[in-house]
């Protein structure tokens, strides 16, 4: 059984299929061959089902002509719902939309779906590597393509899904590109260069690996500086308080000393200092803005001190570094940026291990030794 038959669920209507938050209508057409039709509702589901059963029956089923790709993905995105029960969040699905519209339909422009291939796949990565995009990008991007052609294959719109072996190029650990972190003296210059009121963010990006968005949405009631820790609930999302974007994000996350006494006094200091406002907040009292704090703030000051290259996620990075380099392994180094494993971090950060590594001790047993071998320090002697 197929994964995508396995997220099928029965409804009370035989032919009719619930997936997600969508609905599957599945019929035989006149040569007796099984196809798939989706809908957004139980209604509408139930309605194309009747007419698909009239037109086999009647003999006017006709073979649906290929969608141009423009067309196919304005009208694949108004009902696509996920391809799991769990369903889709509506940011994500507005990212496939921006996506779509931004690469995809430019790139295919009319392109008939069922005469797309796998080499037209593989010139779209292409096209999206010339653009600058690294790997990571790239396969972010495809994700909307692999979903819609996955539907149009489902709905028999198409014999072969041209994403099916598609290979995307992955990113050499170590290679230009990989996670960038600023070295301690470039860490101290930033933060000099950063305006006294917003140092203290600064800082606290830096230690604790936060995302940018999961800073801006902490309320005071997510920090515990008894326990001194952080409770990361939430993020701020193009502007709006969501839910981490996987359960990973969710997550505590320890504070040094030091900071939790800074985050005390700044609490103090604060004019917004409720347990439901923010930690970093607005001058009236909202959550900040990435897209107005980095041009503002951090990109200044990243000049002025040297490192024009950094941005937000460089602090993410940073702590990443710091904690390899205090002898952090990576399940807890994954624990505290909120990865989904152990190997995607070291993945990420192998580069940013220390490769003064000392030299192994092992037990005599281990290491095989007679009892009749003399010490190192009398070979030789006699």
């Amino acid at each position: 059984m197929s994964p995508m038959s396995r997220a099928l669920v029965r409804t009370s209507t035989p032919g009719i299929y619930k997936r997600g938050q969508g609905y599957v209508v599945v019929f035989r057409d006149p040569t007796g061959r099984q196809r798939k039709r989706s809908a957004a509702t139980l209604a509408e589901a139930r309605a194309l089902k009747a007419t698909l059963n009239a037109d086999v029956v009647r003999g006017e089923f006709r073979e649906p002509v290929s969608p141009r790709f423009d067309e196919y993905a304005a009208q694949w995105i108004r009902t696509f719902r996920g391809r799991t029960t769990a369903g889709i969040r509506p940011t994500t699905l507005e990212e496939y939309r921006r996506d779509l519209d931004r690469y995809a339909i430019p790139f295919f422009r009319t392109a008939p779906i069922a005469r797309i291939e796998l080499r037209d796949m593989k010139a779209f990565a292409i096209h999206l590597e010339d653009h600058g995009l690294a790997p990571a990008s790239v396969r972010k991007l495809m994700a909307p393509v692999r979903a819609l052609f996955a539907t149009a294959l489902e709905e028999g719109l198409i014999r072969v899904n041209p994403c099916a072996g598609l290979r995307l190029a992955q990113r050499r650990p170590g290679a230009l590109g990989s996670p960038r972190a600023l070295a301690p003296e470039e860490l101290a210059a930033l933060i000099d260069a950063t305006p006294p009121e917003w140092r203290l963010l600064v800082r606290f990006l830096a230690q604790t690996g936060l995302r940018i968005g999961e800073a801006l949405a902490l309320r005071w009631e997510h920090v515990d500086l008894g326990a001194r820790r952080i409770r990361v609930r939430e993020r701020v999302y193009r502007g709006t308080v969501d839910a981490p974007k996987s359960r990973y994000g969710v997550r505590d996350v320890p504070l040094a000393t030091p900071l939790a006494r800074e985050l005390w006094r700044h609490r103090q200091e604060s004019p917004f200092p409720g347990e439901r406002d923010p930690v970093f907040a607005s001058e009236t009292g909202t959550p900040l803005r990435h897209d107005n704090l980095f041009p503002r703030v951090l990109k200044p000051a990243a000049v002025r001190a040297g490192v024009p290259w950094a941005g937000f996620h460089t602090l993410r990075h940073t702590c990443a570094s710091m904690l390899f380099r205090s002898g952090w392994n990576a399940k807890q180094v994954q624990t505290v940026l909120g990865h989904h494993s152990p190997a995607f971090t070291l993945a990420t950060y192998v580069h940013l291990i220390p490769e003064d590594l000392p030299e192994p001790v092992f037990p005599e047993e281990v290491m095989g030794r007679r009892d009749d071998e003399p010490d190192s320090d009398q070979a030789g002697e006699g």
